[in-house]
């Protein structure tokens, strides 16, 4: 667990997790707000080029088939824990 810390700590850094209202207008431009946990779900704002990445690919399948099309939190929700979301968003990153 304390080896993970670091990462998770780093990650923070990488990552704007955004609390506050679940409007548009505090992405960035070239980002994208996904909500991301398997019960409490969690906003994060990724840069839009992570969506054609092979692994961010095989989240987004996952949350088709979990979803659909259409889903109550009315955004883009990742079906996975946010420890899982931490890794592989610092993996991109690191590429």
């Amino acid at each position: 667990m304390g080896f993970r810390l670091p990462r998770v700590v780093d990650a923070k850094k990488i990552l704007r997790r955004v609390v506050s209202t679940p409007l548009a207008a505090d992405v960035p431009k070239g980002h994208v707000a996904v909500y991301v946990g398997e019960t409490e779900r969690k906003r994060f704002i990724v840069p839009v080029l992570y969506l054609n990445h092979p692994w961010f690919q095989s989240l987004l399948s996952q949350a088709e088939e979990e979803f659909g099309f259409e889903h109550p939190m009315g955004g883009l929700t990742i079906p996975c824990t946010e420890e899982i979301f931490i890794d592989l968003i610092c993996t991109l990153r690191s590429l």
